[in-house]
C-alpha cells in the first residue's frame, strides 16, 4: 500500500497514515471505532427506510449471486457445503459459483439443490483465471487483477472489477490492529461485543475502490465487450480468539460483495449466456438492498439493458435507477461525462461507444462505492438493416383504399377511413382485422402496406382502419372508432371476400390495447348491437393493459380519473368467456410493457380464457412490425399458428 507521511497531533511524533483511496475519509483502524460503527449502521438503517421497491423495466430477473466461493479447498472450507447453502438462503442469493484450486472436487455441488443454483468451476492462481465449465464452451474471468494488472484481455470473457480478498489482503494496517488485539483478552472482550452488534460494518470496513482496475477495464471495454464480474473469495478463515471469532462467516461474507446476474430464468443456461454478455452488476449489498437497480439505454426503438449494443437512433439517452438516491458518476469510455445525484439520472449519449455507470452512497461522511454496473454498447446504426420492409403488393394480392366506415367531423374524415387487402378473387375466407400503433398518438393505416401484403398472401382478407388521434382527440376516441370500424367490417366483409365469422383482431403497440379493450370490455362493441361472439381470436402484440399503470401516468392520452382509467384497461375486465388470445413481448421492447404482458396473461389465464405468451429475442418494439414480412419471422410464425388453431 502507497503511503504518505502527515504531522499528526501527537506531540512532535511523526507518524505513518496510509493514503487514502477515493472517498475515503477514515482509514480502516479509524473505521473500526465505536462510534463509526454506529453511525455507519445508522446510515443502513435510514437507506433502509428511503429504500422503494422498483419492479423491472426489461425482460429479466435479478437473479443475486456469489463468485470465487471454496468448496473444498482447503481445511476451513472442507465440508462447509451445507453451511453455503444455508447462508445463500438467509442471504437471498439465487447462484453460487464454486472455484477451487486444481478444479472441482467428487463432492462439489453442481446444479439446482433447495432453490439455489451452483455451479463448479476451478481458480487457476498461476493463470489468474476463473473457469467455469459449462455444456458450451467454458467461462473464463481473468481474477485477481490487482496483482496482474497487464494481461492481455485476449481469449477472456471479462475480469474481476472487484476481489474482496484483495483488499483484505492489501490492508496491512488492519492485519496489524487484528494482530494486536487478538494479543490483549480485554481488547477481544471489545471486539466481540462490537462484533455481535456491527458484523457487516466490521467486515466492510477494509472496502475500497481500485482506480486502477477501472481503468484496465475501460480500456478494454473501449474495443469490446468484456464482462465486469465480483469475486467475493469467501473463506471463513479471518479467526480470532482460537476459533471463537470469525469475522468473515458465509452470510456476512455474501451480503458484503454480490454479483447481480440479469437472466430470464435461474438455468446454467441463462446464467452463463449473461454472463458472458455482461447482463450483470456488482454490488456491495450489505450497504442497502440495490434489487430493482437498472442501467438502460433507451430510444425510438426500444429499451436497451447492460451487456446489449444499441442503434443510436434519434434521441438515444441513458438512464440509472436505483432504490435510494445515490451520487452517480457515468463513464464513457473511461472517461466521466456525469456526476449527479438523484434516484433516477439520464444522459442523452452524443458519441457511440461503451457507457457504464457507478452508484456511490454517503456514510458517515464519506462517499462508498456501492454499484457497479456493467456497459451498454452504443453504436451508428446499420440504416440497411433498419430499412422498411417493401410497401408494393405482391402479384394476386390487390388492395382496396380509403373505404369511409363511420361519419364524424369533416376535419376527422381521412381518419375514419381503412384500407383492405386480399388475393384477387378471394371469397368466403378469414379475416384479420388489423389495429396501429403510435402511442394513440401517432401513426396510421397508410403505413402498413406491407402488414396486409404479407397477410393476404397467407390467405386472409386483411382489414386495416385508421382512427382520431389524441392529443386532440382523448380518450375515448381511439377505441370507438376502432369499435365502428369493427362494425363495419362485420356487417361487410362478406361483400369484398372475407367471412365474417371468422375475423380474427391484432393490434400493435397501442392498438395492441385498442383491440384488448374492445374484446375485455363490453360496451364499445355493445353500441354497435355486438358482442365478444363476434371476434374469434384476439392477438396483442407488445400493447399496454393497464392504463392505471407506469405507461400512463401524465399522458395527455387519458384523463386523470382513475375510474375512466380502470374502465380502459383490459387488464380489469378479463372474465370467462372471452375469445382466446395471444399476447406477444420483445426483447427490447417499451419500459414495462414485458411485465404488463406477463400479468394481462396470467389474468386471462386466472379467469379460465385460453392464453398464449410469446416472447420474442432479438427484436426491438419496431423491428418486431417490420420484420413481420421476412422468411421464418418469429412473430408471423406465431401469429399464423395461433389464427390457424381458430379456424
Amino acid at each position: 500500500m502507497m503511503r504518505v507521511m502527515v504531522l499528526l497531533a501527537a506531540g512532535s511524533v511523526l507518524m505513518a497514515q496510509p493514503a487514502l483511496k477515493p472517498g475515503r475519509k477514515y482509514t480502516t483502524v479509524e473505521r473500526l471505532a465505536p462510534e463509526r460503527l454506529a453511525a455507519v449502521h445508522a446510515a443502513r438503517e435510514e437507506l433502509a427506510r428511503q429504500r422503494q421497491n422498483l419492479q423491472p423495466v426489461g425482460v429479466y430477473q435479478d437473479f443475486p449471486a456469489v463468485l470465487h466461493i471454496h468448496a473444498e479447498d482447503a481445511p476451513h472450507t472442507l465440508g462447509k457445503r451445507a453451511e453455503v447453502l444455508a447462508a445463500a438462503k438467509a442471504t437471498g442469493l439465487r447462484v453460487v459459483m464454486f472455484s477451487d484450486h486444481g478444479g472441482p472436487k467428487p463432492d462439489t455441488w453442481q446444479g439446482m439443490r433447495d432453490g439455489v443454483l451452483f455451479f463448479a468451476g476451478a481458480e487457476n492462481g498461476g493463470q489468474h483465471e476463473l473457469v467455469y465449465p459449462t455444456p458450451a464452451p467454458g467461462l473464463r474471468f481473468h481474477s485477481h487483477v490487482e496483482g496482474q494488472m497487464d494481461a492481455s484481455p485476449d481469449g477472456w470473457d471479462g475480469m474481476e472489477i472487484y476481489n474482496r480478498h484483495a483488499d483484505a489482503e492489501d490492508d496491512t494496517d488492519m492485519m496489524a490492529w487484528l494482530k494486536e488485539t487478538s494479543k490483549s483478552p480485554e481488547k477481544m472482550r471489545a471486539l466481540a461485543e462490537l462484533y455481535a452488534r456491527y458484523p457487516d460494518e466490521i467486515f466492510a470496513s477494509g472496502c475500497d475502490y481500485w482506480p486502477e482496475i477501472f481503468a484496465r477495464w475501460d480500456r478494454i471495454l473501449a474495443q469490446r465487450p468484456f464482462s465486469g464480474i465480483a469475486a467475493n473469495d469467501a473463506h471463513q478463515n479471518t479467526v480470532l480468539a482460537g476459533g471463537k471469532l470469525v469475522l468473515d462467516p458465509y452470510p456476512v461474507a455474501f451480503r458484503n460483495t454480490v454479483t447481480h446476474i440479469l437472466a430470464r430464468e435461474l438455468s446454467e443456461a441463462a446464467i452463463t449466456a449473461s454472463l458472458r454478455a455482461g447482463r450483470a452488476y456488482v454490488s456491495h449489498d450489505w450497504l442497502c438492498d440495490p434489487k430493482g437497480f437498472s442501467f438502460i439505454a433507451v430510444n425510438s426503438l426500444g429499451v436497451y439493458e447492460m451487456g446489449d449494443t444499441i442503434p443510436m437512433t434519434g434521441n438515444t439517452r441513458i438512464v440509472a435507477r436505483a432504490p435510494v438516491a445515490a451520487r452517480w458518476k457515468f463513464f464513457h469510455n473511461g472517461k466521466v461525462v456525469l456526476e449527479k445525484s438523484g434516484d433516477t439520472v439520464t444522459l442523452t449519449a452524443a458519441e457511440p461507444g461503451a457507457y457504464r455507470a457507478e452508484a456511490w452512497l454517503e456514510i458517515d461522511g464519506e462517499q462508498r462505492p456501492w454499484i457497479y454496473s456493467n456497459a451498454v454498447r452504443l453504436e451508428r446504426p446499420n440504416l440497411l438493416s433498419m430499412a422498411l420492409p417493401a410497401q408494393t403488393l405482391d402479384a394476386g394480392i390487390e388492395a382496396e383504399k380509403d373505404i369511409e366506415y363511420t361519419q364524424g367531423a369533416p376535419e376527422d374524415a381521412a381518419k375514419h377511413k381503412l384500407d383492405i387487402y386480399r388475393k384477387s378473387g378471394a371469397q368466403n375466407v378469414p379475416v384479420l382485422f388489423f389495429v396501429h400503433g403510435g402511442a394513440w398518438r401517432q401513426g396510421d393505416r397508410g403505413q402498413y402496406p406491407f402488414f396486409g401484403n404479407h397477410f393476404a398472401k397467407a390467405g386472409y382478407v386483411v382489414v386495416a382502419p385508421s382512427y382520431r388521434l389524441a392529443p386532440k382527440n382523448p380518450h375515448p376516441a381511439q377505441v370507438e372508432d376502432v369499435a365502428a370500424a369493427f362494425a363495419w367490417t362485420v356487417k361487410n366483409i362478406a361483400a369484398h371476400g372475407g367471412d365474417p365469422k371468422k375475423i380474427v383482431i391484432a393490434g400493435h403497440s397501442a392498438g395492441g390495447h385498442l383491440v384488448a379493450l374492445l374484446a375485455t370490455n363490453p360496451e364499445w362493441l355493445a353500441r354497435h348491437g355486438l358482442t365478444t361472439q363476434s371476434i374469434r381470436g384476439v392477438m396483442a402484440l407488445s400493447g399496454v393493459y393497464d392504463i392505471g399503470g407506469p405507461i400512463a401516468e401524465g399522458s395527455s392520452v387519458f384523463p386523470p380519473d382513475p375510474e375512466v382509467r380502470r374502465r380502459a384497461s383490459p387488464v380489469k375486465w378479463t372474465k370467462s368467456g372471452l375469445p382466446p388470445f395471444l399476447v406477444t413481448y420483445c426483447q427490447w421492447d417499451y419500459a414495462v410493457l414485458p411485465q404488463q404482458a406477463a400479468a394481462f396473461h396470467q389474468a386471462l389465464q386466472v379467469a379460465g380464457v385460453r392464453s398464449e405468451l410469446v416472447y420474442l429475442p432479438g427484436e426491438n418494439h419496431i423491428s418486431e412490425m417490420t420484420n413481420l414480412p421476412k422468411p421464418s419471422d418469429p412473430m408471423s410464425a406465431a401469429m399464423l399458428s395461433f389464427m390457424g388453431g381458430l379456424h
